[in-house]
């Protein structure tokens, strides 16, 4: 299922900054329209879409390759219209700028590249989708496919 809603880049793509859609190992199943965007450390976050911040998690420095960091990743979470919350994930510990509750508009910057949670041997990167909660808990829901207003970073990754 297509988001509603369309979508600007979190992040501009550069000879820097790259997406992928296919190498996270994590990218399968319930994940499989998230995005990732390879980008150096503290490299600016901005919101895809105007929206209230539902979560913020800002508090890890820890990183690793394999599912068990899961857990220490770093998050900000925005309810859009239509039902459709984004999350960027992987930020850098202390570099949040939003708290939940804030109305965040596109553009805004929301927090830096970090490399905290589950990596997947990708480096420092955002993690990114858009999804729909179906269920009470933080993990019931699927990812949408992406519209986005941007050129639309290609499937396989650029």
């Amino acid at each position: 299922m297509k988001t509603k809603n369309l979508y600007f880049l979190p992040i501009s793509l550069s000879e820097k900054i790259t997406a992928t859609y296919s190498s996270s190992p994590a990218h399968h199943g319930w994940l499989k329209n998230a995005i990732d965007f390879l980008a150096p450390l503290g490299t600016p976050i901005r919101a895809s879409l105007d929206g209230e911040v539902l979560r913020v998690k800002d508090d890890s420095e820890i990183g690793g390759d394999t599912r068990d960091f899961d857990k220490h990743g770093n998050f900000v979470e925005i309810q859009h219209s239509n039902g459709e919350v984004s999350i960027y994930e992987h930020i850098e510990k202390g570099s949040a700028r939003v708290k939940a509750g804030n109305q965040v508009k596109t553009g805004e910057i929301l927090a830096a590249v970090g490399q905290t949670g589950w990596m997947g041997s990708l480096g420092p990167h955002l993690h990114f989708d858009v999804h729909k909660y179906y269920g009470q808990g933080l993990n019931d829901y699927k990812s949408l496919e992406i519209r986005w207003i941007d050129p639309p970073p290609n499937k396989e990754g650029l």
